[in-house]
């Protein structure tokens, strides 16, 4: 496993170090060992995945509150995809800052995104299928979300018109805009 970090704190691409023969490759995708040397999260409490019939699919911005903070590692496993992660720790040097990268199957990229991060993305073709791995259970209670196009985040999304469920279209802005003096 090759760990790069990325412009946001605690944020990391994780791409595979494959071995290759005739036959194809072979490749760890998770070491708990590794995860440790490099200071990261090793407790995977849940695993899930998203399959998205349809090329623009949106989903995001997601994260969860404490006490039930959680990081992830996203990896599109089918198809490709537009990853974002936003910086949501008041506090931060790098607060609302946003950081995209392009997931796909065939590259094999991981995307570890740790607790106090929004996650989301936009899938760049039909029949896109992305994994996750979490440090938390999913808490609904915890969950919350601001909408995709927040102007005060300010993410340019590859695809127009995004497919969006209503929750995700009714999310509130992360930071409400300014209200006129009166």
């Amino acid at each position: 496993m090759i760990f790069t970090p990325t412009r946001l704190a605690g944020a990391y691409c994780i791409d595979l170090d494959a071995r290759q023969d005739e036959r194809g490759h072979f490749a760890r995708v998770w070491c708990a060992r590794a995860m440790a040397e490099h200071g990261l999260e090793t407790r995977i409490a849940q695993a899930s995945m998203s399959f998205n019939a349809r090329r623009g699919t949106l989903r995001g911005m997601h994260y969860q509150v404490a006490p039930h903070q959680e990081v992830k590692i996203v990896r599109c496993t089918r198809g490709s995809i537009w990853d974002v992660i936003v910086d949501v720790r008041p506090g931060s040097p790098t607060y609302l800052q946003h950081l995209c990268v392009e997931l796909t199957a065939a590259s094999h990229r991981q995307l570890y995104i740790p607790q106090g991060f929004a996650h989301g993305f936009q899938t760049l073709e039909d029949e896109c299928e992305v994994g996750y791995q979490m440090s938390e259970f999913y808490a609904p209670d915890a969950q919350r979300g601001f909408r995709w196009n927040d102007p005060a985040v300010g993410i340019i999304w590859p695809l127009p018109n995004p497919i969006l469920n209503d929750r995700d279209r009714d999310y509130p802005d992360l930071v409400p805009a300014p209200q006129p003096a009166p």
